[in-house]
C-alpha cells in the first residue's frame, strides 16, 4: 500500500504536474504508477522526464539502457522497477527471456554490453566508488567518454526510481516479478 496518496488521473493530479502526465500518457498511453506518484511532486516529475528524455536521445541504444536498468533494479530490490523494467525490456527493447535474467545477475550475453552492465552494478554497490581498472575495463570494451558519463547518469536515474518506488510503496501495475535467488 502506498504511503503517499495516488493520484489516480491526471485531473487529481496537482495541476502543476498535469501536462507532464499528459505527455507520458500520449508517448506511452497510459500513466504508469511511477508517474502518478511522483507528480505529488511537480518539480520532481519535472526532473525525472527531463533527465529521461535526455538520456534516451543519448549514445546509449535501449537495449543497454534497460539491462542497466534491470541489473540497478535487481541490486536495489526495486519490486515495481524490476516488474517495470522487464517488461519494457521484453517488449520494447525486444530482449529475450535469457538476457534479462542475465541482466539482473549484473551481466549480459552481448560481451560488450555485459560490461557497461557490470559496471552499472559496481557503480549501485560501491556507491560510485569504482576502481580505476573497472574503468579501465569499461574504456578498453569501445565505451567512449560520452557513453561512460551516460552509464552513470542512467544509474543515477534508476536509482532515483528504485527509491521513489520502494520510499513510497509505489503499487506495482506490471506484472511482477520475483527477485532472483543468488
Amino acid at each position: 500500500m502506498p504511503r503517499i496518496p495516488t493520484p489516480e488521473s491526471i485531473t487529481a493530479a496537482p495541476a502543476a504536474s498535469r501536462a507532464s502526465l499528459e505527455g507520458v500518457n500520449q508517448l506511452l498511453g497510459s500513466v504508469p504508477n511511477l508517474f502518478r506518484i511522483t507528480a505529488n511532486s511537480p518539480k520532481t516529475l519535472e526532473g525525472y522526464l527531463g533527465l529521461n528524455g535526455a538520456l534516451s536521445q543519448g549514445a546509449l541504444n535501449a537495449q543497454t539502457r534497460e539491462r542497466i536498468a534491470l541489473a540497478v533494479a535487481e541490486v536495489n530490490g526495486c519490486h515495481y522497477c524490476l516488474a517495470a523494467h522487464q517488461y519494457l525490456g521484453s517488449n520494447l527493447a525486444k530482449l529475450s527471456a535469457a538476457e534479462i535474467e542475465a541482466n539482473r545477475r549484473g551481466t549480459s550475453s552481448d560481451e560488450k554490453a555485459a560490461v557497461a552492465v557490470g559496471f552499472a552494478v559496481k557503480i549501485v554497490k560501491n556507491r560510485g566508488k569504482v576502481t580505476d581498472a573497472d574503468f579501465q575495463a569499461v574504456r578498453a570494451a569501445g565505451y567512449t567518454d560520452e557513453e561512460i558519463v551516460e552509464i552513470v547518469g542512467h544509474v543515477a536515474l534508476n536509482t532515483l526510481t528504485n527509491y521513489i518506488n520502494e520510499v513510497l510503496g509505489t503499487e506495482i501495475d506490471f506484472p511482477t516479478v520475483e527477485t532472483l535467488v543468488a
